[in-house]
């Protein structure tokens, strides 16, 4: 047994080191070929993409000229609510000492409020406390049947005052720069949304959460400021979304069903193939902070959710919307290669050629060419991790404390890949956006698709 165990560890260095050293011996296009199905033509290019911007960004940040601020337009802040109970006046206070000069109005959208009560009631507590703050208003509006995130979100477009709509999660708190710097991007025209950054609030509680923040530190705040700067940001967030009430009016506000937030912005972008000078950016310095599941089943129950819900709405809701004339060349290539591409097809090649090798190899070359996917994605992550810290973050030790987990990040990656070919799977065959606990059932029903 340990003679096999033995043979099988040295015919993985073997093969370890033979993968490495063939572009030198075999020439590159060989290499290509037995490391293709992970992402060395499909993934790589993307990375760079990312890679150039951040690199763009730390120029243009460090030659950028104090502004003199003179636009401070109307912010109305829909904060959705449902069982967050007293956690909502964190929420309220961290909107209300915002360093803002113009108005900022915090509607608190309490959904169900029947069985949300102590939602209301901690909401309502906060009344005085916001009173005391010029430019500041807060108005509690009970929901007494109970509609979902988007009957609360569009509730509150059609009660709320300002030019500029922030779309808020009851549980999440707020750096206090935040609406200032989101909301001077709005002066520009063309600037129709802004996606937010998140951190994760609880990171140092679990290993499943220390993962989930630096998978948040790469894959939506580094990613996504890369993307911005060739305004080709893929999503923004369904709990920090920044948006132009003229343009949520023109495409009548949210749509009932899931992921609400992926939805909100490919119909936002369905008008940039007519109208190429409009834009979604992100601005890293609006900070937002939520709770993460704190367990790994939490995280896979979230994941199943997340994950099927981008079937449902690529290939079921908006496949009619990948085409030139209506997202634009750039946004389509974009949307096609890192949304539909990367996180539906993806992870079924990867299970797909897994399989292909384990079935027509020895355990040893298996072993030997998962090590140098290992290596290859550990190499990237340490990379961008550098870059964020480096060239990003506003909290540089705090996330230095974090880099012990990188090693992790390649085999965290790969089972979060594993499960959203199942997500994927389920949705396909079982439509289980209609099981979301995001809106009641006689919601969901009732969406077309």
């Amino acid at each position: 047994m340990i003679d096999e165990l033995i043979k099988v560890i040295i015919e993985m260095w073997y093969t370890f080191v033979q993968l490495v050293l063939s572009p030198y011996h075999h020439g590159m296009l060989t290499f290509a070929f037995k490391f293709v199905p992970y992402v060395l033509f499909l993934e790589l290019p993307v990375y760079i993409l990312i890679f150039l911007g951040i690199f763009r960004y730390y120029l243009r940040k460090n030659q950028e000229i104090p502004e003199n601020r003179t636009y401070w337009p109307r912010v109305s802040c829909i904060v959705t609510c449902y069982s967050e109970r007293e956690d909502v006046k964190q929420t309220i206070v961290t909107l209300t000492e915002q360093l803002y000069a113009g108005h900022i109005e915090i509607l608190a959208m309490i959904d169900g409020a029947a069985q949300n009560a102590d939602t209301e009631r901690g909401a309502k507590k906060m009344l005085p406390y916001v009173r005391k703050f010029p430019n500041r208003t807060l108005r509690v509006i009970p929901k007494y049947l109970r509609g979902g995130r988007v009957s609360s979100l569009n509730t509150g477009l059609r009660l709320a005052t300002g030019e500029i709509i922030m779309a808020l999660d009851g549980d999440t708190s707020f750096d206090n720069n935040m609406v200032r710097d989101a909301a001077r991007h709005f002066e520009d025209p063309n600037v129709c949304g802004v996606a937010g950054s998140l951190r994760v609030r609880n990171a140092l509680k679990t290993l499943a959460t220390r993962l989930q923040a630096v998978e948040y530190m790469l894959s939506i705040h580094a990613s996504k400021v890369g993307l911005s700067e060739f305004s080709v940001v893929n999503n923004i967030s369904g709990a920090f979304g920044i948006f132009r009430r003229s343009l949520l009016e023109k495409i009548g506000g949210w749509d009932s069903g899931t992921a609400e937030d992926l939805d909100v912005t490919l119909r936002i972008k369905n008008y940039f193939g007519r109208h190429p000078h409009l834009k979604i950016l992100f601005e890293p310095k609006a900070m937002g902070h939520t709770d993460a599941p704190e367990t790994f089943s939490g995280f896979f129950g979230q994941r199943l959710r997340w994950d099927g819900d981008l079937y449902y709405l690529y290939c079921r809701k908006h496949s009619m919307s990948f085409n030139p004339r209506i997202l634009g060349w750039r946004n389509m290539i974009m949307q096609l290669w890192t949304g539909l591409f990367f996180q539906i097809i993806i992870p079924f090649i990867i299970i797909i050629y897994s399989i292909y090798v384990f079935c027509i190899s020895t355990p040893g070359f298996v072993l030997g060419v998962w090590a140098l996917i290992y290596f290859f994605y550990l190499l990237v992550t340490t990379l961008f991790f550098i870059a964020f810290v480096t060239m990003i973050s506003e909290r540089k030790k705090d996330d230095l404390k974090l880099s012990w987990v990188l090693p992790i990040i390649p085999l965290f990656t790969f089972a979060n890949r594993i499960w959203n070919a199942i997500s994927t799977a389920k949705e396909m065959f079982h439509k289980q956006h209609l099981d979301s606990s995001m809106a009641p059932w006689w919601v969901l029903k009732r969406t077309k698709f």
